[in-house]
């Protein structure tokens, strides 16, 4: 019995694999349990209709992401609803950081379009008005809301984005755990301040989603040194040509690879002469197993002497 179970795991797992690499896996919702915590105190205030707009409203903003996505070729997969909005992801690992900005401004851009529409509603149709003015300073909050700089906000994904292009990924990591501390920081003390006014819980849910984000940002993975790139070249990835001296070093050479496009490196000798040409996976096999403070020649020297 326990060999049959053991089996049939076996072939659902095996699947569930076939459905990944055919890019048939499935959209999925999850819901975090303070999203529910937050739906009962809007119901408990009488405002469960109010908290069901902003809902709509920001899972028409992930679609947003979504659409932009699946133009780049990208497919989302998982949608999250979170307190105070909702997070999709799905693979979008080594696309350009141009594409990933835009991807991230799409969301906010499908509010402010959204937005704008309803005003032009009431111009058209003043009577529309008190039935469309939650949805439109829904999608006008939402907008603005998400340009903040703080992860998991689009304003967070940005401003990440341009500080991984201008100062590499680990000051990026730190840079946004430091803005995602300083906001919740500073949502908490709104909080704290509106108990001398009228308390208002949702600062408080805007805080720990500010924060919860911050630290729990498991998707958003940058191309790893030896990542397996072939999903990128299925979706097509600009060559990126280098021509260097193979007296550089690995170290050297490893500082020209670039999100979202294939590196190819032509070493040349002393005297200018083309030695070779190496593809971005040729070069990665190579700089797998060697010094990175050693020449590019004593590496492709050594590799030469590895083979059979």
């Amino acid at each position: 019995m326990r060999a049959g179970f053991s089996k049939l795991f076996a072939f659902f797992g095996a699947a569930k694999r076939r459905r990944r690499q055919d890019g048939q896996e499935r959209f999925t919702v999850s819901v975090h349990p303070l999203f529910l915590l937050f739906g009962l105190w809007f119901a408990y205030k009488g405002e469960l209709l109010l908290f069901l707009v902003y809902t709509v409203v920001a899972v028409i903003h992930e679609f947003g992401h979504a659409a932009y996505a699946a133009r780049i070729g990208c497919r989302l997969t998982r949608l999250r609803l979170l307190p105070c909005g909702a997070v999709v992801a799905g693979d979008i690992e080594g696309i350009p950081l141009s594409d990933e900005i835009r991807l991230a401004l799409a969301g906010p851009l499908v509010n402010a379009a959204c937005a704008a529409g309803f005003v032009a509603l009431w111009w058209m149709f003043p009577d529309t008005y008190p039935y469309t003015d939650t949805a439109a300073l829904a999608s006008a909050v939402l907008a603005a809301v998400n340009l903040l700089p703080a992860y998991p906000l689009d304003g967070g994904r940005i401003l990440c984005c341009f500080a991984v292009r201008f100062r590499g990924e680990t000051f990026a990591r730190r840079l946004m755990i430091g803005v995602g501390i300083a906001f919740s920081a500073i949502f908490v003390g709104l909080f704290i301040a509106s108990w001398f006014f009228s308390p208002n819980l949702t600062i408080l849910f805007f805080a720990l989603f500010i924060l919860f984000g911050t630290f729990g940002a498991r998707d958003e993975r940058y191309l790893r040194l030896f990542a397996d790139f072939r999903a990128s070249l299925a979706r097509g990835m600009p060559v990126k040509q280098v021509a260097l001296s193979q007296s550089c070093t690995v170290r050297r050479a490893l500082s020209f690879l670039e999100r979202g496009k294939f590196l190819e490196l032509s070493l040349y000798d002393e005297q200018g002469e083309l030695v070779c040409v190496l593809s971005q996976s040729e070069f990665l096999a190579v700089a797998e197993r060697a010094d990175i403070r050693a020449p590019l020649s004593a590496c492709l020297a050594d590799a030469q002497d590895d083979e059979p």
